[in-house]
């Protein structure tokens, strides 16, 4: 591996910093040059990382460019905040269809032609937890391929008057701002996997995940709201896809699974995410 280029394998739980952290105590010839990292993974995904060493930093927005190709499990029946499990829950199952969870904000927030607009999303469908069918679920992903605007996810780090949106988020602000958009590009989705998991399953996947997250995450709070609402879904199974994606530089995959359940009526996010592949560099390929 160059002096001037690493290529990990990010641990769930791990930040992108906390990688850096971690490497500098592993070659001590680092600890005092400057190190970054190219191309962010949330502190729940896992997969290839690229950091880059001294001069190379200076490359960083080569790197940045770089095709990336993702496995994302979307877990149908719930929504959060952020658009995976270490979020505030916003819509969960009931016996008539779904509800709202009173623990998170009382209406999803989506963003339409430039302007945030407030919708009830499952508001009296009366669904049930169901399997989508692969058929249904392969049409609609069709219209998330190409090049399209994507909304950066209310937590996310992008900055809006000077202010990281997460913050906007956790002071519930957001509606005194306009979320932004920028252009992205997929290549590809395909369908690689389909399973079900039971609610006592889901909790302790969950509350095992979250043990490995370190800073302010909201963690306990969060563990709480996902205890309260499962405790008594143990023996109810929810059904979970495994997407592969293969797209360009800047599309949030916790976006996809949020929108992907907006687009079926059903609740749905980002349960788990593996980046496998960035440019060359596969996962497949780092030294263990």
């Amino acid at each position: 591996m160059s002096e001037k280029l690493y290529i990990i394998n990010k641990k769930s739980g791990q930040t992108p910093l906390d990688c850096i952290e971690e490497l500098k105590n592993t070659h001590l010839q680092l600890k005092h040059l400057p190190l970054t990292y190219a191309g962010r993974l949330d502190p729940l995904a896992k997969g290839v990382l690229i950091i880059l060493c001294g001069d190379e930093c200076l490359k960083k927005d080569e790197y940045l460019a770089l095709n990336k190709e993702y496995e994302v499990k979307i877990l149908f029946g719930f929504s959060t905040d952020t658009y995976d499990v270490m979020g505030k829950l916003i819509m969960t199952p009931s016996k008539e269809g779904f509800k709202r969870s009173s623990p998170a904000r009382t209406t999803d927030i989506v963003q339409s032609g430039g302007d945030l607009l407030e919708q009830d999303l499952w508001k009296e469908r009366g669904q049930t937890i169901s399997n989508p069918s692969f058929d249904s679920v392969t049409k609609i992903l069709q219209s998330f391929t190409g090049r399209f605007k994507q909304a950066y996810p209310p937590f996310s780090s992008r900055p809006v008057d000077g202010k990281p949106l997460f913050v906007w988020a956790r002071e519930n602000k957001l509606d005194e701002i306009v979320i932004p958009e920028h252009e992205v590009f997929v290549d590809s989705i395909d369908i690689i996997g389909e399973e079900k998991i039971s609610g006592a399953v889901l909790y302790l996947h969950i509350k095992e995940m979250i043990s490995r997250v370190s800073g302010d995450f909201r963690q306990e709070d969060i563990l709480s709201i996902w205890k309260n609402e499962l405790q008594d879904l143990g023996e109810v199974e929810f059904p979970v896809i495994k997407l592969r994606i293969v797209c360009g530089s800047g599309v949030y995959v916790r976006s996809i699974a949020h929108e992907l359940g907006i687009a079926l009526g059903v609740p749905a996010l980002a349960l788990e995410i593996v980046r496998t592949k960035v440019g060359e560099y596969h996962l497949d390929d780092i030294e263990k």
